[in-house]
């Protein structure tokens, strides 16, 4: 039978092994909740006396896989993910889920992120439907092609183009950029930032371990041009650092960041690259990699020598070598 709770219908039926069914239908329209009250009714009656498969969709799915991830930080940036990935997948049966609704899944991520990022997305998505196989709810999964990742020139501003940037920007996300080119933080930890990971008397915030991409905590110690703009965000929320409106930033990829740069003239540049451009600066200042890597909260130091051609200094005093054996055989070919 069919019901109404509030606007919405639902379906309240038993099948034929005697277990009572009673689910949203999810619909306000009393046909679609019909439609859906039969298509239930008749799947579970094939299972019970056909012996079908019970045919699972995604939301099942995503929801056992991520409850069992054990990881607080993993199981949070899981979420994440599958949140984006529910507008292409919420209520999609496994078994639907082809080749063909994975490209589009992939084109339409790859439009504002890096194709590592993609690859992010396409990893999780993968990962569901993996768990889906070993749990005997599907008998196949597709194939899922990731994104070519290019190896790329890293992408910073020198400081004049920086302060430029910083002119055309609001107020609040101005702030945000400075704080950002002090310090090298990632953005979610500068906009999640709380009063309580600051300690302005001794010139330091932290980073816990489960905000951290590394998994472990980082301490941040701050220069004049971080404490300047700590001091001006003073008493504008009790909690959150960095607010707009009297409410916590959720988003700095806005229509304003964005023609902030078309009117500086600054193309091919994202938000994370004002970490790139804080690691170049302190890099071409001579502070050493291994220096870089502590104050950027870096675990492999292989991801701090893509700064190492912005440097000469450790290589200054081995130039003169070759030239006293050039000069040399100069020398003795002239005495020949």
């Amino acid at each position: 039978m069919l019901y109404k709770r509030g606007k919405t219908w639902w379906i309240d039926f038993t099948t034929p092994n005697g277990e009572r069914v009673r689910r949203s239908a999810q619909t306000t329209d009393r046909r679609a909740a019909q439609e859906y009250h039969d298509r239930v009714k008749a799947e579970l009656w094939r299972q019970d006396q056909l012996k079908e498969k019970p045919k699972r969709i995604w939301d099942e799915a995503a929801l056992r896989w991520l409850d069992g991830l054990q990881n607080p930080r993993t199981q949070k940036n899981a979420a994440i993910r599958l949140s984006w990935l529910q507008t292409f997948l919420r209520g999609k049966l496994l078994e639907d889920i082809d080749r063909s609704l994975i490209a589009e899944i992939t084109a339409e991520r790859g439009i504002d992120v890096t194709p590592t990022t993609v690859n992010r997305y396409l990893e999780t998505l993968q990962a569901v439907l993996h768990k889906s196989f070993e749990w005997g709810w599907v008998d196949h999964v597709p194939a899922i092609p990731k994104v070519k990742t290019a190896s790329k020139r890293i992408r910073w501003l020198t400081h004049e183009e920086a302060r430029i940037l910083l002119t055309h920007l609001p107020e609040h996300q101005a702030d945000l950029a400075r704080f950002a080119l002090a310090t090298g933080l990632r953005q979610r930890n500068i906009l999640e930032l709380e009063w309580s990971q600051v300690d302005l008397k001794r010139a330091l915030c932290w980073i816990h371990p489960d905000q951290a991409k590394g998994g472990r905590a980082i301490g941040v110690p701050l220069n004049q041009d971080a404490i300047k703009v700590l001091l001006k965000q003073k008493g504008k929320h009790d909690r959150r650092v960095f607010t707009f409106q009297g409410k916590p930033v959720g988003q700095v990829n806005t229509k304003a960041w964005r023609s902030a740069l078309k009117r500086a003239g600054i193309t091919d540049f994202r938000w994370h690259d004002l970490r790139h451009t804080w690691a170049s600066w302190h890099v071409q200042s001579g502070t050493p990699l291994h220096v870089l890597q502590e104050l950027g909260g870096w675990s492999d130091y292989k991801m701090v020598q893509r700064y190492a051609h912005l440097t000469h200094e450790h290589l200054a005093r081995f130039v003169e070598n070759s030239t006293h054996g050039t000069n040399m055989a100069q020398s003795q070919l002239r005495i020949v």
